[in-house]
């Protein structure tokens, strides 16, 4: 993927790398909790199919940070975020599907992708307060976080990570159009994608591109 911003040119092979390893979601435990509610219900998500701007609650999180290559380490993040998840009661929502934050200027050509810092998160119940201690000695260490999303911009992207480019640009301008400008960071919704029981058709893999807006 290519995204012009202010002179940020984003190596395309690295992020397609990138996103094919974050939804790939090692955890045997996804795979089983998919099979068992038959995955999210897309024909809730059809009206992404266009740029949306809109109010979005906060969230409770399980989050974790890995600095390194992203090819090697979101195996352990998302892993481990599930270990937690499956194992902390009070935990579980109808929808934990995966997510990860990046800042928009580490995807740049001259950031060693052994610098790279992803933000992995799995939502949990809103009335879940604290975690036990443990987590926060795991590796990697895992913490209770809510995230203040407010007024959101929105898209649904359908078709495999390396063919983002389009998407990713048509949510930039929609957002420049409507007189916004990105606040957040970067941040993947993955709704289904390799690993999510199966590999499936790159075709058909569909993921929420969001951004925190603000006038």
């Amino acid at each position: 993927m290519t995204v012009h911003k202010k002179n940020m040119t984003v190596n395309t092979a690295i992020i397609y790398n990138l996103r094919l390893v974050c939804a790939s979601l090692a955890s045997s435990a996804l795979a089983l909790m998919i099979a068992a509610c038959g995955g999210p219900d897309l024909s809730k998500y059809d009206h992404l199919k266009t740029p949306q701007i809109s109010q979005k609650a906060s969230m409770q999180m399980l989050v974790t940070e890995i600095t390194g290559d992203p090819n090697e380490t979101t195996g352990a993040a998302f892993g481990v975020l599930y270990g937690a998840y499956y194992s902390i009661d009070g935990a579980s929502v109808e929808e934990p599907w995966p997510r990860s934050r990046w800042s928009r200027s580490i995807l740049t050509e001259s950031t060693p992708m052994s610098e790279w810092r992803g933000v992995f998160a799995v939502p949990v119940a809103d009335s879940l307060t604290e975690i036990p201690p443990e987590y926060a000695k795991a590796d990697p260490a895992i913490r209770l976080e809510t995230w203040d999303y407010g007024t959101v911009a929105e898209i649904l992207h359908i078709g495999s990570y390396e063919d983002m480019t389009a998407t990713t640009e048509k949510i930039e301008a929609h957002i420049e159009a409507q007189g916004y400008r990105i606040t957040g960071m970067h941040e993947e919704e993955y709704l289904k994608g390799p690993g999510m029981i199966f590999e499936g058709d790159p075709n058909e893999y569909i993921t929420i591109l969001r951004y925190e807006v603000a006038k």
